[in-house]
């Protein structure tokens, strides 16, 4: 079937057989439907991972996870180690990684399709095919309703997969494996530049963060408990209080402020999205950088402008901070902040602080909501902010911040500039330049 070869529809032709998806798949399912009384197993066991925690070509971390008796219950399918995910969310072929996940079996919901390859074909150099190939696939195998788009499962099945030896496949893995891992490798680099701020900015402040406290078991009087006007037990959580303790001790050298007292709460909004839309899952945790998403906007959003910073109100643990670099719209779980006064306070020192673990030590311990933990507007305008007297300090920081960012970007464009000559290296092995 000429229709569903990618090589031939690009004019060109593959240099080994084709064979239908069907023919090298000895198994295919989808994930099972979870019933209606799902039991609350979620002490450890089975990562149940589900679209939204499937990255680039890999499984992030699991929010969730189940027991193996939790699984049978729930009426969940298990993907053994060596199969395939390819996650479908509208209708859209999104991803297609190997299943071993620290050689465990995962659990996947009904949004998932698994393949479990036959002996000709590796499960690896399937997955590879289908992700590096996947612009040229998309085309081929969705079809359009009046409301959304959906995987054409016929025209899926009757893909056409080019089949080298098993050698060669096995080379190609090899090979994509290894790129993949430069590829991380710098992305993390670049990461933990960003994420290492943390320790720059406490030092040049002068201030030692606490000691780590876990304690599950500790007090808070009455008196406290009136004065916070919080009944909260987690808001008195030793963390948070001695991470304010810090900020006091130091007062007598660096002042400090509420978040409320320097700047401003901009609740400018527009009841359709603009142009730059930003969601939560466009910030990345721990480093302020903007990262591609697949969510779309939708509703009202609110308005900031270049040099605002957002600060994210849901699942303040994410610690996902934006100073903005645009003019644009945002998702109501951020708050839109605007420096006062840019004479006493610079906008990326502020996205810093707010980025530290001196204050993740607050916030951590402010949250409320069970199903969507956040920040109440009366918590976040009273966060401590310390500003030390000097502007240049301020200074120091934020040029640290713009070396560790510059520095941070050329790595990831380093990264992507590689991998992107890694696919191509990828097509050229399985292409023919005669015309076919």
């Amino acid at each position: 079937m000429v229709f569903h070869d990618p090589f031939l529809w690009r004019g060109l032709a593959t240099i080994y057989p084709l064979s239908p998806l069907r023919e090298l798949v000895a198994n295919s399912f989808g994930g099972g439907t979870p019933s209606t009384a799902i039991p609350q197993y979620w002490s450890g066991g089975i990562p149940w991972v589900s679209p939204k925690d499937f990255g680039e070509f890999d499984i992030d971390d699991a929010e969730d996870h189940i027991s193996e008796e939790g699984l049978k219950a729930a009426n969940l399918t298990l993907a053994s180690p060596g199969s395939i995910l390819i996650v479908v969310r509208s209708g859209i072929l999104k991803h297609s990684i190997p299943v071993a996940l620290n050689s465990r079996p995962v659990a996947v919901n009904q949004d998932v399709k698994v393949l479990v390859t036959k002996s000709t074909c590796e499960p690896r150099y399937l997955a590879w095919y289908l992700n590096v190939f996947q612009e040229h696939l998309l085309p081929l195998i969705t079809k359009h309703s009046t409301t959304v788009q959906s995987i054409n499962t016929s025209e899926f099945d009757e893909l056409m997969i080019p089949t080298p030896p098993i050698s060669k496949q096995r080379n190609l893995i090899n090979s994509m494996d290894i790129s993949r891992a430069e590829r991380h490798a710098r992305l993390a680099e670049a990461d933990a530049l960003l994420a290492g701020l943390d320790g720059f900015l406490l030092s040049t402040l002068g201030l030692n963060l606490p000691a780590k406290d876990d304690r599950k078991v500790f007090a808070a009087s009455l008196g406290e408990a009136r004065q916070q006007s919080h009944l909260n037990a987690n808001y008195f959580h030793p963390e948070r209080i001695l991470a304010l303790r810090t900020i006091d001790t130091a007062f007598q050298s660096m002042p400090y402020s509420r978040l409320s007292d320097v700047v401003a709460f901009i609740r400018d909004q527009i009841k359709t999205p603009g142009s730059n839309y930003l969601s939560l899952a466009h910030v990345q945790s721990n480093t302020g950088e903007i990262v591609s998403a697949d969510e779309e906007a939708s509703g009202t959003c609110s308005v900031f402008q270049s040099g605002d910073v957002l600060f994210a109100r849901l699942r303040p643990y994410l610690n996902k901070v934006y100073r903005a670099e645009m003019d644009g719209c945002c998702s109501p779980e951020f708050h839109v902040l605007r420096v006062n006064n840019l004479q006493n306070l610079l906008p990326d020192y502020l996205a810093a602080v707010l980025r530290s673990s001196l204050t993740l030590a607050q916030t951590r311990h402010m949250m409320t909501g069970n199903t969507h933990p956040r920040l109440t507007n009366e918590d976040v305008i009273n966060l401590v902010i310390p500003i030390p007297k000097d502007i240049v300090v301020q200074e120091i920081i934020v040029a640290e911040v713009h070396r560790r960012r510059d520095e941070a970007r050329r790595l990831r464009a380093e990264a992507e500039i590689r991998w992107q000559s890694a696919k191509r290296w990828f097509e050229e092995q399985l292409l023919s330049f005669d015309q076919p």
